[in-house]
């Protein structure tokens, strides 16, 4: 399939540019890797940044302990592939100590518990920035941050108190104990994202492509069936030919009926769709403000 993508490599430019002015700003950096398409392509713009130097910067997934087997499974082919350190922080771990309480009920989720153990791996690894794969159009809260994201001593955020960028000029200046978030691919959007992998023909979860899977349906959103999730009563599991367009905790993580098998299919699906990606995670409609509120908090 042919596109004009003459955006991409303006796009791409300044990405790489970004993660170059990361490792010359910061001491010690880390990519946070979830195991999606974003946090695929920004290890990848990674690679090419440094090639053929190794990527200076470990990865760092934070595992609530209900992840999708196949989430896991990708992220471990893809350290060895491109030869990454890999640095894993376990909720299962702060829930056994006693540092936070898992929530109760059939709508429980660990996903929140991240904010605990994100800040605790990036505060024992003594990074000062964390590099996210988040993009302004993905949801509004993400929209207010800078590609330098300051965060203070306590790993929270401030979105009425943020530093301009202008001219590429970027701030990375912190007090001890502070860190950043950056946002390298913040100007992309869902259908460039998908654009540039095709492109590239950068390898992907299985999970992304139109398979058939148990599902349950909860107020309104399709949810992977699976021993995390208990069943409400009258919930029946069915098998239904969906697909992931967001990769998170299997909670809270929606998934979408689809027939898109190809990357050329999920373009033409993702160029139609007015419903946002995250429009199937469960954990932002607790409230209005439910991302912006566990982003001050320190969530990514």
């Amino acid at each position: 399939m042919n596109y004009n993508l003459s955006h991409l490599k303006e796009l791409e430019s300044e990405s790489i540019f970004i993660l170059r002015e990361v490792a010359s700003q910061f001491e010690n950096p880390v990519i946070l890797f979830s195991g999606g398409k974003d946090s695929i392509l920004m290890t990848y713009l990674a690679v090419k940044a440094f090639y053929p130097a190794k990527v200076p910067f470990p990865l760092l997934h934070v595992d609530t302990g209900h992840n999708f087997p196949e989430t896991l499974a990708f992220r471990d082919s893809l350290v060895e592939q491109y030869r990454l350190k890999l640095k894993v922080g376990y909720v299962q771990e702060a829930i056994d100590n006693g540092q936070v309480t898992e929530e109760k009920g059939v709508n429980a989720s660990r996903n929140g518990l991240q904010i605990f153990t994100l800040l605790d791996e990036l505060e024992k690894g003594k990074f000062d920035a964390a590099m996210g794969g988040g993009r302004r159009d993905e949801e509004k809260a993400r929209a207010k941050e800078r590609f330098f994201s300051h965060r203070d001593e306590f790993g929270q955020w401030d979105p009425k108190n943020q530093r301009p960028e202008l001219w590429n000029l970027f701030n990375g200046r912190k007090s001890m104990g502070e860190h950043f978030r950056v946002f390298p691919i913040s100007n992309w959007t869902e259908l460039d994202v998908w654009q540039y992998l095709a492109e590239e023909k950068v390898p992907l979860p299985n999970l992304y492509f139109a398979h058939k899977r148990k599902v349950i349906e909860r107020d309104g959103v399709l949810l992977a069936d699976c021993d995390y999730i208990p069943k409400k009563d009258g919930e029946e599991v069915k098998i239904e030919m969906v697909r992931c367009r967001t990769i998170g905790d299997m909670t809270c993580t929606g998934v979408w009926r689809s027939e898109a098998t190809t990357i050329e299919g999920i373009i033409e699906e993702v160029a139609t769709t007015r419903i946002t990606e995250r429009g199937g995670r469960s954990d932002d409609k607790r409230s209005e403000t439910a991302m912006e509120d566990r982003k001050k908090q320190g969530y990514f």
